[in-house]
């Protein structure tokens, strides 16, 4: 292996190591916003009505995979400015910022139609027809079930406009670098959907408690504010308005397929995820609540994550642009040994401080149907420990993949591993084993783990075999 005169392999130079930290970290803590505002969404919940958590969790369905799909088309904003960045021709980045907002806007309204109409006929169909929730039927019936997740969805609905133009306004800023103010906005943001929250579920300054229903306005109106903010900073900070001479002739077709291979892999990995909440509701309102408040504190370790992978990303399609294999192959290596980094830390204090983590999220004598919440998502918790590191591996191999444009691979092994190995796990373990919600996470653990093995060794496998050659 090549070394550094200093001793170190090639791939964890000190600077590559500090340009890696430079980036991730402000896209971690921006990334972390999103989930932040979710996890928050939840502990209000918790704190004053944790029966309605279903509601939220289950209306993710059709939003998640919405926004799994934005992200993905999207993205080629951010590959393709990176590897203007990376030859020095940043100034020309103008066009591929409005083809982006052109996509973003047509697509967050076909989008917008597509869940507002669609929410009560698949919700009534899920727990209705298919299969009602077991612990339900006396309490509250299957239609009232749908009804609420139908109602809940239209209304987080109202801001997936707001958020694909969002998404490309982030990736644009974080392409050039500017990461650290996407950070800053979003948090402003986490802030304005706390305060919202406060109001419309907590019953704050003299507002009528909401329920879930207030958490989908808070987190549509947070949306829209961290949208109004972000569009500004581009059109005032930003080359995007500039005239630019026009791109190569599959520049655009380009800029779509990188993404498109990223929202196919989006779609089965969120669209996956969300059906498990589908799942554990069928168990019981219960167990989807024990779980659905695990797989929210998985998704904040994500985001630490997922900083990592999208600077990876950046490092890596720089290093494309200028052709640059040698790098390419270091800049992917580094990322996959930082996530490993990443999570036996975070593995360590999911296990160190579980209950403390538990009875943050929800009241200490929080009850569902006999089921005490909180010491069920302290054990949920350690087994999450385990689960989040192979989600890191899959989220960054992944991610240094695309930016190679090496697109369709990592989507199939998503497909297969969330649709054909954890969605049959969770489905067999939680409900006809009866293993509940520790058998929903071990159907995950085995999802996941399929991801990030075989995107970690398709990751060295492709790199390690390209030839090295200098750009010149």
């Amino acid at each position: 292996m090549r070394t550094h005169r200093l001793g170190w392999t090639a791939w964890a130079r000190p600077a590559d190591i500090a340009d890696l930290l430079r980036l991730s970290v402000p896209i971690a803590f921006s990334r972390m916003s999103q989930m932040l505002m979710a996890v928050t969404d939840a502990i209000v919940l918790g704190q004053h009505a944790p029966g309605e958590l279903p509601y939220i969790l289950n209306s993710w369905l059709p939003m998640g995979v919405s926004l799994g799909l934005g992200l993905g088309v999207l993205l080629g904003v951010q590959v393709l400015t990176s590897e203007l960045l990376g030859v020095g021709r940043e100034h020309e980045s103008g066009r591929i910022f409005r083809r982006g907002l052109r996509t973003s806007i047509w697509l967050g309204f076909l989008l917008m139609a597509v869940v507002y109409f669609s929410a009560d006929a698949l919700f009534s169909w899920l727990f209705v027809e298919i299969a009602p929730p077991a612990d339900v039927v006396d309490q509250v019936s299957p239609e009232a079930v749908a009804a609420s997740v139908a109602d809940v969805t239209q209304v987080l609905s109202f801001g997936l406009v707001g958020f694909m133009i969002s998404t490309v306004c982030g990736y644009y800023l974080e392409a050039l670098r500017r990461p650290l103010l996407v950070s800053c906005v979003m948090y402003l943001g986490v802030f304005v959907n706390a305060g919202i929250d406060l109001a419309l579920v907590g019953g704050y300054w003299g507002f009528e408690r909401m329920g879930a229903e207030g958490v989908a306005w808070a987190t549509t109106g947070s949306r829209w504010f961290i949208t109004l903010l972000l569009l500004g900073a581009v059109l005032l900070l930003t080359p995007a308005l500039k005239n630019a001479p026009a791109g190569p002739a599959d520049e655009a077709g380009r800029q779509l397929s990188v993404g498109t291979g990223t929202a196919i892999s989006n779609v089965a990995e969120w669209g996956g995820f969300n059906l498990t909440f589908v799942i554990a509701t069928w168990i019981s309102l219960a167990a989807n609540s024990v779980y659905g408040y695990a797989i929210q504190i998985m998704g904040l370790c994500f985001m630490f994550y997922l900083g990592i992978a999208t600077a990876t990303s950046v490092r890596v399609a720089e290093a494309f642009g200028r052709r640059n294999l040698e790098e390419m192959r270091d800049a992917g290596r580094l990322g996959v040994a930082a996530t490993i980094l990443m999570g036996v830390g975070l593995g360590i204090v999911l296990i160190v401080f579980n209950d403390t983590l538990a009875g943050f999220l929800v009241k200490e004598d929080a009850v569902i149907n006999g089921v005490h919440l909180a010491s069920g998502i302290a054990a949920l918790l350690v087994m999450a420990s385990v689960v989040t590191v192979f989600d890191g591996l899959q989220a960054t191999a992944s991610f240094a993949l695309r930016a190679q444009e090496i697109v369709w691979s990592p989507s199939l092994i998503h497909i297969g591993s969330f649709f054909l190995v954890m969605l049959p796990a969770c489905y067999w373990l939680g409900i006809v084993e009866s293993r509940g919600a520790r058998g929903m996470m071990e159907g995950v653990f085995i999802g996941v783990f399929t991801a990030g093995v075989l995107q970690t060794v398709l990751l060295e496998w492709k790199t390690a075999r390209q030839p090295s050659r200098r750009a010149v």
